[in-house]
């Protein structure tokens, strides 16, 4: 198209247009308005959505926690159009009834005008008719009051129950202000007093939750005690009369062990006698040997018995049984076993708790709190329990989780930890026993040649990590629970098997051994020679230290004799060696009362023997008028040390 110019200015613009047309429409071409035609025909679709596009979408706080910036992700899309009040009251506001009064002052006003300035003014303010007209009154005596309790229509009989409203109101919480600088060490002060709530919380709440265990204990075996029988209920009773009338058949023994003190070891400088109290057995444990025997920690009087068999070819079944002093004629619990026991232990602290351990190389444990006369926790072949018999279990301190453990030793060679979880035995092998000493892994058929079996072991009373391992070969092996791989010391110590090997419960490196070479053996565990040796010309069976003195120890033989060597007395012989049992019969375990000056004996014939010692087999120091001699650990200990420098002093020259 061509550019018009203007008639008044005929100048042209550069590009062909002229000032005209600057900022004019333009009339295009006919090809170009049918293409604005389809544009505007052009359908856009629109989506609409319920978040509001002035909304905005950054906004920021700062974050204590964290300590930045963060933006807020919620985001408020709503949108208000329209906002109306309402001018609805409720009838018991404060408006309303200002409202209503408002009301009544009107008509009052109503009718003061009718009656002083006439009907034309009373009009003006909107009174239609006079207060005292026939009408109004007509209308005033029509109005009735309705009965709100008993009220009805002509249209309907039904009866409305009258509305009823419930308010509540509240006093308003307390409000205060407060101000305060915080530093470091105010707030480490308030989160330590936290965590003292906190514990305080726990234990609380642990103690409420013993309570009411406790309380649903005693409602469940009341209970049970109703809903058993007669005979059952009288059972406890039973019981007692039944320890009254023992006591008092055998008045004498009790009389003995109580009182009597042999006079004549006051006419013997070194030697002492046993006087044989009560004799403990069972019918049905006659034929079985005693394998084990353990005193409870918590009752002193009740005592656990293990029975089984050390003839291989003659095995058959087991039982575990305890007696207390109080009853000598009946046992107090008896579990019968499948498998015939080797060894058992009473926990420390849970005294209820006993391991035992089984000749078909399994472990149990047992609940005396439970009616059942099966174990509570049992090893199986799933369970890894050993391949060969048992010789010692051992209960030792909770692990970490607070679970209960204890260890076991086997002749296949293992020393093994069980845990008790839950209801099951979780065990871990703590070390693997050799002949060599290494435990490193072999071949299978060499392992098992070279494999040494375990017969007893024993902890160490104050080193934790600490114990010894005695084996058939008669060796000693000195282990620690942190380091597996290899033993810490070896001792040649017998010839036979070590029947029994114990730390001295005084003195911290002195230990006992025994074995059936006849021999008895003391150990300092930082020297690889014996630094006493006692032959007792027989197998010994075990062997004990006093729970009174380091220096007191007994044993005993097979040929029936118990033998208990004193020390500071004499360190060549026994002061006292005494036959206990008939002719033909084995003694096997012995065992100190932790408490009473007596000691238990068992048998190969399933019998218990309760024996006091004499005044000489416990002397104590004599006291001087107005002296008085030290007493404690630190003198056992002191007295051990004594007689061990006499025998290193030789070797130190």
């Amino acid at each position: 198209y061509k550019s018009r110019q203007d008639e008044d200015d005929g100048t042209e613009m550069a590009d062909g247009t002229d000032e005209w047309t600057q900022g004019k429409t333009l009339i295009k071409p006919p090809d170009q308005l049918d293409l604005s035609e389809a544009e505007l025909k052009e359908e856009f679709t629109r989506i609409l959505t319920a978040n509001n596009p002035h909304a905005p979408h950054n906004i920021v706080r700062y974050s204590f926690k964290e300590r930045s910036y963060k933006p807020i992700s919620n985001v408020d899309q709503l949108a208000v159009h329209l906002v109306l009040d309402g001018n609805l009251l409720h009838q018991d506001s404060d408006e309303a009834c200002r409202q209503r009064a408002r009301q009544g002052l009107e008509k009052v006003l109503r009718v003061v005008l009718w009656q002083v300035f006439g009907e034309g003014v009373a009009e003006e303010f909107g009174a239609e008719e006079r207060p005292d007209s026939a009408e109004s009154k007509s209308t005033r005596r029509e109005q009735k009051l309705t009965n709100q309790f008993n009220f009805s229509e002509r249209a309907s009989q039904t009866l409305n129950n009258p509305l009823r409203q419930r308010e509540c109101q509240t006093e308003p919480p307390p409000r205060a202000n407060f101000s305060a600088t915080a530093n470091q060490w105010e707030i480490y002060d308030a989160y330590v007093e936290e965590l003292q709530k906190q514990e305080r919380n726990k234990e609380k709440h642990k103690a409420q939750s013993m309570k009411k265990e406790e309380e649903k204990s005693r409602k469940k075996t009341a209970v049970v005690e109703t809903q058993s029988d007669d005979i059952t209920n009288v059972g406890r009773a039973a019981k007692i009369m039944e320890r009254m009338v023992n006591q008092n058949a055998f008045d004498d023994i009790a009389q003995d062990f109580k009182y009597f003190e042999d006079a004549s070891d006051e006419f013997r400088e070194q030697e002492g006698t046993l006087l044989p109290l009560w004799r403990f057995q069972y019918d049905k444990a006659k034929r079985l040997t005693v394998t084990a025997l353990c005193w409870n920690p918590k009752y002193k009087d009740l005592f656990a018995v293990g029975l089984g068999s050390y003839d291989f070819s003659k095995q058959g079944h087991g039982m575990l049984i305890f007696y207390s002093l109080k009853n000598s004629t009946f046992p107090e619990y008896i579990y019968p076993t499948l498998s015939g026991i080797l060894c058992l232990d009473i926990h420390s602290s849970l005294s209820y708790l006993v391991a035992v351990g089984f000749y078909d190389g399994s472990v149990a444990v047992y609940n005396l709190k439970e009616e059942d006369d099966e174990a509570t926790y049992r090893s199986t072949a799933k369970s890894g329990k050993h391949t060969d018999p048992v010789w010692q279990v051992k209960w030792q301190k909770d692990d970490m989780d607070n679970n209960h453990c204890f260890f076991s030793v086997s002749s296949d060679g293992r020393v093994a930890s069980w845990t008790l979880v839950k209801n099951e035995l979780l065990f871990t092998d703590i070390t693997k026993l050799s002949v060599g000493g290494a435990t490193v892994e072999r071949s299978e058929e060499a392992r098992h040649l070279t494999m040494a079996c375990g017969t007893s072991f024993d902890f160490h009373k104050k080193i934790d990590y600490l114990f010894l391992v005695g084996t058939e070969e008669g060796k000693i092996h000195k282990c620690s629970k942190a380091y597996s791989s290899q033993f810490l010391e070896t001792y040649d110590a017998h010839n036979m098997a070590v029947e029994a090997v114990r730390w001295n419960p005084f003195h911290p490196k002195v230990f006992i051994s025994c074995s059936s070479d006849w021999t008895v053996k003391i150990w300092d565990h930082t020297v690889r020679s014996p630094m006493f040796t006692f032959d007792l010309n027989c197998a010994v069976g075990d062997v004990v230290w006093s729970p009174y003195s380091s220096a007191v120890f007994a044993a005993v033989t097979i040929d029936g004799k118990v033998h208990v060597f004193d020390l500071t007395v004499n360190k060549y012989e026994p002061i006292c060696h005494q036959l206990v049992a008939a002719k033909k019969t084995k003694l096997t375990h012995i065992e100190f009362n932790p408490v009473h000056p007596i000691i238990i004996v068992g048998d190969d014939h399933g019998f218990v023997t309760s024996l006091k010692l004499s005044p000489n087999l416990r002397k104590k120091p004599k006291e001087k008028k107005g002296q008085e001699l030290p007493k404690g650990p630190e003198v056992e200990v002191a007295k051990m040390e004594k007689l061990l420098n006499l025998l290193r002093e030789p070797d130190n020259s």
